[in-house]
């Protein structure tokens, strides 16, 4: 189970340093991952802590499983794009 855990760390890891890296060269997907982030934060996050807007994480788990089948899941950089872009699309 510990195993499970830390490849899904990494697999996060990678994700986010991979969206970081596309966000310095493109800011309107910056500003398209910040806005996906700023929906994913846990609700009252200002009141706990670590006190960031981070998101909580049995709504990702769930959001995973019903994506992608498995709570485990991580999802592929170009389908994070691809939402962050449908999100601004439908502002």
């Amino acid at each position: 189970m510990a195993g499970a855990t830390i490849l899904r760390a990494m697999g996060w890891g990678r994700v986010s340093l991979a969206l970081a890296g596309r966000a310095i060269v493109n800011p309107l997907l910056a500003a398209d991952l910040l806005r996906v982030a700023w929906r994913f934060r846990r609700r009252r996050w200002y009141a706990r802590p670590p006190f960031l807007p981070v998101p909580d994480r049995a709504y990702v788990e769930w959001r995973m499983h019903t994506a992608y089948g498995s709570h485990d899941a991580v999802p592929p950089i170009e389908d994070v794009i691809r939402y962050a872009r449908w999100l601004r699309r439908q502002a």
